[in-house]
C-alpha cells in the first residue's frame, strides 16, 4: 500500500478515487512518565518515553487508515494528513488522526 502526502504518485495514473479514509489512535499518559518528562523539561533533554508513545500512535493511525483503504480495494492513499489533538481532563490523552484519499491506480 502506497501512502503519500502528495496528491499524485509519480509515474502512476490514478484510475479511480474510492473515498476518504481515516485511522485514529488515542494514547493515555502514564503518571510516572509524566513526572519524569516534567523533570526533563526543567533540566533539558528529550523525553524518550513520550517520543516512543507518539511514534506508536502515529504508526497505529497510519496502519488503520491503510487497512480502511485496503477494504475499499485501494492501491494507495494520497493526500495523507496527520493531526494531533490533546484530550481528556488535564490533557492526559493524545489523539493522532491520519486521513487521506483512497485511490485505485491504473495498471
Amino acid at each position: 500500500m502506497i501512502l503519500t502526502t502528495t496528491h499524485e504518485i509519480e509515474g502512476r495514473r490514478i484510475e479511480r478515487y474510492l473515498g476518504i479514509v481515516f485511522g485514529e489512535a488515542i494514547v493515555g499518559a502514564n503518571v510516572l512518565r509524566d513526572l519524569l518528562a516534567q523533570i526533563r523539561d526543567i533540566v533539558g533533554g528529550r523525553s524518550g518515553a513520550y517520543e516512543a508513545e507518539l511514534r506508536r500512535a502515529r504508526e497505529t493511525a497510519l496502519a488503520e487508515m491503510a487497512e480502511a483503504a485496503r477494504r475499499l480495494g485501494a492501491d494507495a492513499v494520497v493526500g495523507v494528513d496527520l493531526d494531533y489533538e490533546v484530550l481528556g481532563s488535564g490533557n492526559s490523552m493524545l489523539m493522532v488522526t491520519a486521513s487521506g484519499t483512497a485511490v485505485k491506480l491504473a495498471p
